[in-house]
């Protein structure tokens, strides 16, 4: 039996060990990165770091373990930044967001169980009188400060973007939806909202947008949460998997239990 081609669209940083895991479970791999993180130095950003040297924030979230890095490279003293985050509630989403907080020596006080917006908040639910941190990408879910503000009486909610992501254009992007069309694919993993965007601009720069969709109604279609599964069903492309849990590897085991199912 021939092996299923998927096609990946993870940042370069990740794209190699992405690669080798979809080889270990015996799918061929199609890989272009539909995001690229840069820096981003908010005007939010002093003030966030103000508060928490100055012990006024209560609980710090962190959204991804991208955003760690990119927050600790813009301190200038780390460790006494580090030192007293400690004294707050440090919230994870995500085991990999947990395990890049402790390698850093950052306590992880509590990780939800749903990382949905309200997943998220419903753990903090009756936390009133609090000052919440919100450290993430420029592209974060509205709806988490929004569900965040509701969570108790009194939340003060103050939210910095550490990091952006743009598309990148190196022919990659291009000759995958190429092979997209000449049904090359069999099945489609997208790992965020803003994955699913560019791949449409990239579809629609070719003129072939509509044809993208098609072909994505077509064959396997795997998406990491509910914004990301949202955005697809803007674009009138239903989702066949979705992980309970929100992370690559979780991901490619909902596929291969699938393609089991179907074979």
């Amino acid at each position: 039996m021939e092996k299923p081609i998927i096609a990946i669209m993870r940042p370069d940083m990740h794209l190699d060990s992405s690669v080798a895991l979809l080889h270990s479970r015996g799918f061929d791999v199609i890989a272009a990165p539909m995001i690229e993180l840069r820096d981003n130095h908010d005007g939010n950003f002093d003030g966030f770091v103000e508060r928490v040297l100055a012990c006024e924030s209560d609980i710090v979230i962190f959204t991804s373990a991208n955003g760690i890095a990119f927050m600790l490279q813009k301190i200038d003293d780390p460790e006494r930044f580090v030192h007293t985050l400690n004294q707050t509630s440090v919230v994870a989403i995500g085991s990999k967001t947990k395990r890049a907080l402790e390698t850093r020596s950052i306590n992880v006080s509590l990780m939800p169980d749903s990382y949905s917006s309200k997943g998220i908040a419903d753990m903090l639910r009756g936390t009133d009188n609090k000052t919440v941190e919100v450290v993430r990408s420029t592209h974060g879910d509205p709806a988490l400060i929004t569900e965040l503000r509701s969570s108790g009486d009194g939340v003060l909610v103050h939210e910095t973007a550490v990091y952006k992501l743009v598309l990148p254009d190196d022919g990659r992007q291009q000759r995958m939806i190429e092979d997209a069309l000449n049904r090359k694919i069999d099945v489609f993993a997208f790992t965020s909202a803003m994955t699913v965007h560019n791949f449409m601009t990239v579809a629609r720069s070719m003129g072939a947008e509509e044809e993208i969709v098609n072909v994505l109604c077509e064959r396997v279609v795997a998406a990491i949460g509910d914004p990301t599964a949202d955005v697809l069903s803007g674009y009138g492309v239903s989702v066949d998997v979705m992980p309970e849990k929100f992370t690559f590897e979780d991901m490619v085991d909902a596929i291969m239990f699938m393609c089991r199912q179907t074979n």
